[in-house]
This record gives structure tokens, sequence and C-alpha cells, in this order.
């Protein structure tokens, strides 16, 4: 399926790739099949944090897929912790649901020692071109399959933020001091968080309805979007979906103010939706023959 393109805000336009919103990662019910990565190696992680198919037959439950939570108390932004990290191209955001499969060696060493502790490492965007960040994302292991020859197929839950203060040791595999981020309160304490937050949703189901239409998809009601989420982590749920775009995630990521993250999705997704409104104009003044 042809997908639509997306138009990144203004403060967003020094991307030098093209990014993509994909309608279909909406649907959170959907698990896609596990992704397969080569991560970063450690010791050049290490210097850019200086300077800045087998199918699973079923998968074991871990404590943190259950109500209750397998750690006690929540963490603090003032805390420092020391945190396994898995430098991956791709960006977890906190409540999206991530698959992976882990065969190179050291990962799996860190596999081993996360599914005997508290089944929480870190995952931190890394690409050739902009380096490793040094933001990230918890990814907490809510299913598991150790597979015979030492393999594991993952199912991970984004959680809290973290910024990288200080790299304990890079091998086997990178390990270190984190504080957590959250959000700040709005420098307009008169923000409406709700309404903001309701207008994305807007944006989104028109973006997704003229995507259909494009593509030749059968017309229906969108659902809903927000499905009763607070603005926050609805900002990062709209965050996940801009697959393609991971520069785009990760700034949206690091910014610790909901107004400011959802204002810059409203913007880009009505740049995507005016991109969309004009390619179903000429696309009705202009039939396709076929």
């Amino acid at each position: 399926m042809a997908l639509p393109q997306l138009i990144p805000s203004s403060s967003s336009s020094s991307l030098s790739h093209k990014p993509i919103l994909n309608p279909n990662s909406i649907s959170s019910s959907l698990i896609p099949s596990p992704r397969f990565f080569s991560p970063a190696s450690s010791s050049s992680a290490a210097s850019l944090f200086r300077h800045r198919h087998h199918k699973p037959n079923s998968l074991k439950c871990s404590a943190s897929s259950f109500p209750e939570k397998h750690h006690t108390g929540s963490p603090k932004s003032d805390d420092v912790v020391e945190l396994p990290l898995f430098p991956l191209p791709l960006v977890l955001f906190p409540g999206a649901i991530l698959p992976l499969q882990i065969f190179e060696f050291r990962y799996r060493m860190m596999m081993h020692t996360v599914l005997q502790t508290d089944l929480r490492f870190g995952v931190i965007y890394t690409d050739p071109v902009s380096g490793t960040t040094d933001v990230g994302c918890v990814g907490e292991i809510v299913k598991h399959e150790r597979l015979v020859d030492d393999r594991f197929f993952l199912i991970c839950k984004g959680q809290e933020r973290f910024r990288v203060t200080n790299l304990v040791r890079t091998k086997p595999y990178l390990v270190a001091e984190v504080t957590w981020l959250e959000d700040r309160p709005s420098g307009n304490g008169e923000e409406d968080l709700d309404t903001l937050a309701n207008e994305v949703e807007s944006y989104m189901k028109d973006v997704i309805r003229l995507s259909n239409k494009l593509s030749g998809k059968p017309e229906k009601e969108v659902q809903d979007l927000r499905r009763n989420l607070f603005p926050t982590p609805f900002s990062f749920f709209v965050g996940s979906t801009f697959e393609g775009a991971p520069r785009e995630q990760q700034a949206l990521l690091e910014l610790e103010d909901t107004a400011a993250r959802l204002k810059r999705e409203k913007e880009t997704l009505r740049n995507t939706l005016n991109y969309l409104t004009a390619a179903s104009a000429v696309k009705d003044v202009f039939p396709s023959n076929s």
C-alpha cells in the first residue's frame, strides 16, 4: 500500500529523508512480526556518546505482563540508576509495543541478565548520520521465548524515558547511568491540553481517511484513536505512528512539554493533510486510466 508522505513541521525541516506516516500502525491491537537488527557496536556507540525465520510457538509471560508492577515505586526525575542499553535504528515511545529477536551474542548475554533481574533495558536510537542519541525509553519485557540456539523472541513495552548521563562500561554491552525524563508543566498554565489532543486526533482521522481514499481502500468510519488516553500518553501514541521518520520521532521523544509535543504533531499532521488533500484533488481531476 502506498503510504502518505509525512510533511514534518518547520522545526524539523532539516530532515534529509522523506518520512512516512503509517496509518496501519495506529491499530494497537496488531503486534507486528519480530524485528531483526544488528545494533551499533559498543565501541562506536561509546565514542558517539562522549561527543554528545523461525516463528515462535508460544511466548512466556513475564511478571510485568500482569496488572501488578514487579518493581516497587515510580522512578523520580532526580534518580540516577544504571541501565543496560540496546542501540537500535528505531525510536521506542512509552506505551508502545516492540517485538524483537535477539541473536547477537552480547545482547543474548544482556537478556539473560535482564530476565533474571527486573526485565528492563534501555532502547536508544542510532543511525549512521546522526549517531547515537542520549535520550531513550525503557523497554520492559512482557513476554519472551528462548530458543534452543539461545536466541530470544521478545515482546517489550515502552515505559519511562531517560537521559544518559554517564557511560559505566561498553563491553560486553553498553551500561550507562541514566536519569528519568518527565514532562514539565507547560509554560502557559492555561494551556488546554485536552482540546489540543482532540485537535490532533481529528487531524489523524482526516489523514487516515484521505490516505485510504488515495490507496483505493473502501471508506469507513475511523475508530476512536484517543481511547480515553490523557494528553501526555496520547502524545506518545501519536509519535509512535510516525513510522519511517525516526529523527522526527526522536525529537518528539526528547520534548519535555506535552503541549509542545502535541503542537508539533498537529503541525506535522496538518501539513500532511494539506499534501494529501492536494493529491486527492489531482486524482479526482485526472483519474487513472487503469
